[in-house]
């Protein structure tokens, strides 16, 4: 199986070089988003995978549903940490500020956010009514870029390709 390599990161489009990173992500990662040895294994990744393999789920949340409903998706206090780093890492250091203030909300929820029935409570919610500003402004960011936060992907990778490939 071959790898992310520099030399495929300068010579690839934006969508092929997305697919490369997302392939190296689930090359290098054996287990899944969902279990809780997720966050310990991505801080073994080189940097920059780190920080897209952190954001990976945010994006998917803020295009699907919003900030609080990511918390009750991934209702884990480390990878929310991770998250943060990785969208500060990324250079995405608006989202960041939002995520962290989102997160810091989020924590007051927390028990009712790790239930069973999370989801249930969350529609209505002192915190989906709190956060919905937060959701805003994300959205606001995102909304001039082409592929979301995946956008932060690939720029960063042109910008430091040796945090993310292979010395190829």
């Amino acid at each position: 199986m071959s790898h992310l390599t520099r030399e495929a990161i300068s010579v690839s489009s934006d969508d092929e070089l997305f697919k490369l990173l997302a392939k190296e992500l689930e090359r290098r990662i054996s287990v899944t988003r969902e279990s809780p040895e997720f966050a310990a294994e991505i801080q073994k990744l080189p940097m920059g995978l780190r920080a897209m393999a952190a954001t990976y789920e945010l994006d998917v949340s803020l295009v699907m549903d919003d900030l609080g409903w990511h918390f009750g998706n991934w209702h884990n206090t480390v990878l929310a940490e991770e998250t943060i780093r990785g969208l500060d890492e990324l250079g995405a250091a608006e989202l960041a500020v939002i995520f962290r203030e989102a997160f810091h909300i989020a924590l007051r929820f927390w028990d009712e956010l790790g239930t069973k029935d999370w989801s249930k409570w969350y529609h209505g919610s002192p915190l989906e009514k709190e956060i919905e500003p937060l959701n805003e402004r994300a959205r606001k960011i995102l909304d001039g870029k082409k592929n979301g936060i995946f956008e932060y992907w690939v720029n960063y990778a042109r910008k430091y390709p040796e945090r993310v490939a292979n010395a190829n």
